[in-house]
């Protein structure tokens, strides 16, 4: 939905430009602004006034890695169909000043309406604008999906010992599974157990690490093997059971 990347030329090349403007705390509140109706313009498909909010050599990272510039950005908006509405509502702003330089930071709280359904979602986002002819314009911005924990599922108890084992990298780098109360503990390298939860059966996560998955293999009779880490759906390492 947003998008974004901080191209280092650019912002040092507008950085040498200080001595010709200052920046001050009212400019803070205006970037707050402005930053807002970004959002706000992005959600709702309003091209005028991304075309008005963006400088014509922006350049953009969205979530999904892809670049864009002003020309996507504007041509591509279009307000959502009937039935469909789009929020962004930022959190946590912060905003650096540097001269004629703003550098901002904060969360962008999406909530997407689609014929009565409403899901919900986050971003973290940063910007860069620039201050030239006492207007501030969009430089840059790159934006990141926050991961989110996915829901735990309980399995059987009778089926969590099927997991319990030793699963080894290479020589020296294991990792052990155990059973703990009415779960499983996955213990590395630092010898500190942590507890491994189901988002479905054969698929596991740590707490507090949503990108990261624990997939198990199993051979022909159903037993298994190993387990595959994978980091944001790419297989990271492989462990085989010992």
């Amino acid at each position: 939905m947003r998008h974004g990347c901080l191209q280092g030329l650019m912002l040092m090349t507008a950085l040498a430009a200080t001595g010709a403007t200052h920046a001050t705390d009212t400019d803070i509140v205006t970037i707050t602004r402005l930053s807002q109706a970004f959002s706000d313009a992005s959600a709702s498909g309003n091209a005028k006034a991304l075309d008005n909010l963006l400088d014509a050599n922006v350049v953009f990272m969205g979530e999904d890695g892809t670049l864009s510039n002003k020309r996507d950005i504007v041509g591509g908006a279009a307000p959502p169909p009937q039935g469909v509405s789009n929020t962004l509502v930022q959190s946590d702003f912060h905003v650096a000043l540097h001269g004629n330089v703003a550098v901002t930071s904060f969360t962008d709280n999406a909530i997407f309406v689609t014929y009565g359904q409403t899901a919900h979602d986050s971003f973290r986002s940063t910007e860069v604008w620039l201050k030239e002819h006492d207007s501030w314009k969009m430089i840059s911005s790159q934006t990141v999906e926050v991961p989110v924990e996915p829901s735990q599922v309980h399995l059987p108890a009778g089926e969590l010992g099927q997991y319990v084992g030793v699963y080894q990298l290479a020589a020296g780098h294991i990792m052990r599974i155990e059973r703990q109360a009415d779960g499983l503990v996955i213990i590395g390298r630092d010898n500190k157990p942590l507890p491994l939860l189901a988002e479905t059966r054969d698929v596991m996560f740590k707490k507090g690490l949503p990108r990261v998955r624990f997939v198990f293999e199993r051979d022909a009779k159903g037993r298994i093997t190993g387990l595959d880490v994978r980091r944001a759906g790419h297989d990271v390492q492989h462990f085989a059971r010992s």
